[in-house]
């Protein structure tokens, strides 16, 4: 399976981060598929530069992202948030009426 996750970079404490489609097998430091944007935690606020076409493309073809960069496709609006349903009751409410 194809992911799409972030790749360290940068010095010791200084951490900078590519956003790369990779096998989820390969290491995380490892080798990668492409590279779609950079991640830079470290300046305020961070700055995020992603290639939106590239990532909608792989996104289309199956890639995964991790958590850590659907949060980021979130912030840019590259993909929608994630909306969770109001919690119904279920059964636990029937029982309580009956």
């Amino acid at each position: 399976m194809v992911k799409i996750r972030l790749t360290r970079m940068g010095d010791k404490k200084s951490p900078f981060y590519r956003i790369v489609v990779a096998d989820e097998r390969a290491p995380r430091d490892g080798r990668f598929i492409d590279i779609i944007g950079t991640y830079n935690p470290i300046v305020n606020p961070a700055e995020i530069k992603i290639d939106a076409e590239k990532a909608k493309t792989w996104i289309a073809n199956g890639a995964q992202p991790t958590d850590t960069v659907k949060a980021l496709f979130v912030q840019q609006e590259i993909i929608p948030a994630f909306k969770r349903p109001a919690k119904t009751g279920g059964k636990k409410d029937a029982k309580k009426e009956g």
